[in-house]
């Protein structure tokens, strides 16, 4: 009987790889499930402010509005800004920049000015229709009237 011992050279810088290697790959498959796994659909919806009253959808068949309070959020480079829409049946009485801090209003400085001037102009014409803005602030403009548009379709019956 020749036995022939064999010996296993592990080298421990190897070793060590493979346990991290390992553990990244567990890491992974758990975040990529907790990525793909369905939601729960029984959460209610915390930005949703439509006014949930029978009476006020009744009385507002022939209404261009519900009326109410409705808050869009836009993100500009980690910081949110709330556009802010007052409603209503029949017209859009108010328009605001919400939780607009020194650093945003310094960061973008057109933002404010632009509001204004668009707001001027929706609150006269009612609508978001036939808007006119300066050609130099044109992605400020449109990145607010985005917003507006978003706040207005919530509040659309």
């Amino acid at each position: 009987m020749s036995s022939k011992t064999k010996i296993v050279v592990l080298h421990m810088k190897e070793l060590l790889y493979t346990v991290i290697f390992a553990i990244l790959g567990i890491v992974l498959l758990v975040l990529l499930f907790i990525l793909f796994a369905p939601e729960d659909t029984a959460v209610s919806n915390p930005e949703s402010t439509e006014p949930t009253t029978t009476e006020s959808s009744m009385e507002s068949t022939a209404s261009l509005y519900i009326p109410g309070l409705y808050n869009t959020e836009l993100i500009l480079n980690d910081q949110t800004i709330n556009v802010e829409v007052i409603v209503d049946a029949e017209k859009i009485t108010s328009l605001q920049l919400v939780d607009l801090n020194e650093t945003v209003e310094t960061m973008y400085p057109l933002l404010q000015p632009t509001f204004d001037s668009l707001t001027s102009q929706i609150l006269e014409k009612q609508s978001l229709d036939d808007i006119s803005y300066n050609q130099e602030h044109r992605y400020t403009s449109l990145v607010l009237l985005e917003s507006i548009s978003k706040a207005l379709e919530k509040a659309q019956p």
